[in-house]
């Protein structure tokens, strides 16, 4: 539901050691459990990688973006 809301990777430079998933997950973890960004667990990547990819979706906008799209989503299926 989320991956055609989110930014398309450019195909250049190196290939990612992280996916987007394993860094969202982790993302996630962090607002469930409300711990810090060092404490995310290293399974979903080194914690400076899951808050650069917060703060560089933040500042684009893009979770401004995927709330309103989801939002939007919601609010049709709850009409239809």
């Amino acid at each position: 539901m989320l991956e055609p809301l989110l930014p398309i990777r450019k195909p250049t430079g190196r290939p990612p050691n992280w996916s987007k998933r394993q860094l969202i997950d982790g993302l996630r973890w962090r607002v469930r459990v409300g711990s810090s960004w060092r404490d995310v667990p290293v399974q979903y990547g080194p914690w400076q990688m899951v808050y650069g990819l917060f703060r560089r979706w933040q500042r684009e906008g893009t979770w401004a973006r995927v709330l309103t799209a989801l939002q939007t989503r919601s609010d049709a299926t709850r009409r239809g």
